[in-house]
């Protein structure tokens, strides 16, 4: 399955009005979970940076809807991405600080993620659709 995932990463943009607080998030997350900070502030630092009035309409952004499916499982799931105080799984808000969270950031319609997961599995991850914060 494994030789199955994509392994090399795509290409991702991040909105300037996110950055700050995406890279302070990562900061302050490195020792409650140094694994998801080190791989967002990792996707945080290859990522090209979108100006301020670039709308990102088809980029996944903080508060952004994204449809993604699971490659491993085959699952389609529905979330919005959120920081951590405004995340509620139960609602489908789950946090950037989360490896799915911190995968999905930058991402556009069509491109997959493939990543490890804390626990040292892999995961891949496709995104089928993007609604942009209203």
């Amino acid at each position: 399955m494994i030789e199955q995932l994509q392994t090399r990463l795509p290409a991702i943009s991040i909105h300037a009005r996110d950055l700050l607080r995406l890279r302070q998030l990562a900061d302050a997350a490195a020792e409650t979970y140094p694994a998801t900070a080190e791989f967002l502030a990792r996707e945080i630092d290859r990522a090209a940076v979108l100006p301020q009035d670039h709308p990102a309409d088809d980029v996944v952004t903080m508060q952004s809807g994204v449809t993604f499916r699971d490659d491993v499982t085959g699952q389609t799931r529905s979330v919005t991405l959120v920081y951590p105080d405004e995340a509620d799984v139960d609602a489908g808000r789950i946090s950037i600080l989360t490896p799915i969270g911190a995968a999905l950031i930058g991402l556009s319609p069509g491109q997959t993620i493939a990543f490890q997961t804390p626990a040292g599995g892999w995961r891949s991850l496709t995104v089928i659709t993007v609604v942009p914060p209203s």
